[in-house]
């Protein structure tokens, strides 16, 4: 299945719900599939802020139940002080922050950062979900300006 035009837009399209990679990885994955490149940059981007409004609005829910363990608390914890010290930028510049925490195009920045932060810094979800949409784009050229400037270099 994954040889079919359909299965490749479909591996895009998931590899960019996932964290840490997200379209970071999408994107060369598409292109060096060779998949057009603006299929694989609209696929990677809605694929990369699907999840947004879940984390956005679940995410406290979720963190309050799993800290009430002993395995996960910590963990929980440990998240939390992470996402607080990437939102120094948001908590300074708010929605330009967000926008640029998740359009830099690095690890440790993206669409599930820029939620998890938005969501502990009490930004709500209209507000946040533009932001993130605007950086995950923004982030989504740079890595397709990158992936194809790579592949022609490569060819």
């Amino acid at each position: 299945m994954l040889e079919t035009l359909f299965g490749k837009c479909m591996m895009v399209f998931a590899m960019a719900m996932v964290p840490v990679v997200e379209l970071r990885g999408a994107i060369p994955l598409g292109v060096s599939m060779g998949l057009p490149p603006l299929t694989v940059y609209i696929l990677a981007v809605l694929g990369n802020v699907l999840p947004v409004p879940f984390i956005i609005l679940l995410v406290r829910r979720v963190f309050d139940w799993l800290r009430r363990g002993r395995f996960w608390g910590p963990k929980i914890a440990a998240m939390e002080r992470r996402a607080h010290l990437k939102g120094r930028l948001v908590r300074k510049y708010r929605l330009l922050g967000l926008i640029v925490l998740v359009a830099v195009p690095l690890p440790g920045t993206g669409a599930w950062t820029g939620a998890l932060v938005a969501a502990l810094f009490d930004i709500r979800l209209r507000s946040a979900l533009p932001a993130i949409l605007l950086g995950v784009a923004i982030a989504g050229g740079i890595m397709l300006a990158v992936s194809c400037g790579l592949l022609a270099l490569w060819f």
